[in-house]
């Protein structure tokens, strides 16, 4: 099967959507199909083998440039492709963090409008690649913001589109008005063009049926799959078990919505309940340059409350680095603010046997449910948090139990070669119905 999968960049930083994404390409070739992994806006960033497309459409200059002036939308291709440089793409995805939320909105209403708006042109120059270049049979959106594509695509490829959902809706969130409406009303009608959805839990794919006005049964649910290369084998013995003192851990994009913040409150308050013994708190992953703020500010509180020696913040860390910071923690916790549609860190670290407490909203009761690898407490409650990691610390038979079951649960259920399986007989399926 020839599926052109077009993938959104993250400007510079790992993403949880790039790296599964990646993934995903690179199982489904690895089942013998020819699957483009095809960037837009930015090139694509993961922290495993990176099989994208060293070409970028709707790179993000040209897309500003033509949201902003008219004759940028007129300019010759050729010249369009001096702005889709990797160094100038790079520069780009550093001033991205200072664009003024308002011209965010109305790049984003643009967008949605698709063959109608601003950017016409670079989808009229993606349409024709893939037809010369690639010929698919299927194509994959990445996210459904990038839906205003659909339309276009099926009348010239005359193909059907599919899109993932990866977690749109906190990106809705944060439009200023009225471009979220705005936004949110396009979305709706682009949706239209859409022969199918994937979402990455139940949870999520519940939750956007709605949003998108929708049936449920447009919406299929494929849970992340993990490229265990690297993982290694663990005795059982080994999982939620280590020497004292005992490592709280965090992995994510340093910034308020992934909840660092809760869980340092948590710990001061876990460091005042009687009998705890020695821990410490580590936290790794992307620090963009929004995030050190928020670092430092967490960094100062951590220092008044007299824990600056039980915290440290071990950077963002490659593929390898990610593997081994993960296996040195005895329970991971990464406390969204908001309900998070996916979960990626927290299978991660159940890859490596640590069992988890998190917020009971979004994926989190989910994956309890379905891996058997941790806690779920009260969102949004640093006392809940603090009390479900005391019960993790007292408890090395519950820790070694959790971390057993999530890790089985990952190596059997949440796979690469599961995922792209899946995904593929949801292709078949629309592929027959044509």
């Amino acid at each position: 099967m020839k599926i052109a999968y077009i993938a959104a960049g993250a400007a510079g930083m790992y993403c949880g959507a790039c790296i599964h994404d990646n993934t995903l390409a690179t199982a489904l070739a690895q089942l013998g199909h020819d699957v483009p992994l095809i960037p837009t806006y930015t090139p694509t960033r993961t922290d495993e083998a990176n099989v994208s497309l060293p070409r970028v459409f709707f790179g993000g200059i040209n897309v500003f440039l033509q949201q902003r002036f008219a004759l940028f939308r007129h300019t010759p291709w050729w010249l369009d492709r001096v702005f889709d440089s990797p160094s100038l793409l790079r520069l780009a995805s550093r001033l991205a963090s200072r664009t003024n939320p308002a011209e965010l909105g109305e790049l984003t209403v643009s967008m949605l409008r698709g063959e109608g708006g601003n950017q016409r042109k670079e989808l009229r120059k993606l349409i024709a690649w893939l037809k010369q270049e690639v010929r698919p049979q299927i194509v994959c959106l990445t996210n459904a913001l990038l839906a205003g594509m659909a339309r276009e695509i099926k009348r010239e490829l005359r193909v059907p589109v599919v899109c993932g959902l990866p977690g749109e809706d906190l990106f809705l969130d944060g439009l200023p008005e009225p471009s979220r409406s705005q936004a949110r009303a396009l979305l709706r009608e682009r949706c239209g063009d859409v022969d199918a959805f994937i979402a990455m839990s139940r949870y999520y794919a519940d939750f956007m049926a709605e949003i998108l006005g929708v049936s449920r049964e447009r919406i299929h649910v494929v849970r992340p799959g993990l490229n265990l290369e690297g993982y290694g084998e663990m005795r059982s013995a080994e999982c939620g078990v280590r020497n004292e003192p005992v490592v709280i851990g965090y992995f994510a994009r340093l910034a308020p919505e992934k909840g660092l913040h809760l869980l340092c409150e948590a710990y001061r308050l876990l460091r005042q309940m009687p009998g705890v013994g020695p821990t410490r708190l580590r936290a790794g992953g992307y620090l963009g340059e929004a995030g050190r703020v928020y670092l430092e500010k967490i960094q100062r509180d951590m220092a008044a409350w007299g824990l600056a020696k039980q915290f440290d913040y071990v950077g963002e860390l490659d593929r390898a680095g990610k593997i081994g910071f993960l296996r040195s923690l005895d329970m991971f916790s990464m406390p969204t603010t908001y309900r998070e549609p996916k979960g990626l860190p927290v299978l991660e670290a159940l890859a490596c046997g640590v069992p988890f407490v998190e917020p009971a909203h979004g994926v989190f009761p989910e994956l309890a449910e379905v891996t058997g690898g941790g806690l779920v407490v009260k969102p949004d409650d640093p006392r809940a948090l603090a009390e479900g990691l005391a019960r993790l610390v007292a408890d090395v038979r519950l820790r070694e139990e959790l971390g057993r079951r999530g890790r089985d649960a990952v190596r059997r259920d949440f796979t690469a070669e599961r995922m792209a399986e899946q995904t593929l007989e949801i292709f078949r399926r629309i592929l027959a119905k044509q």
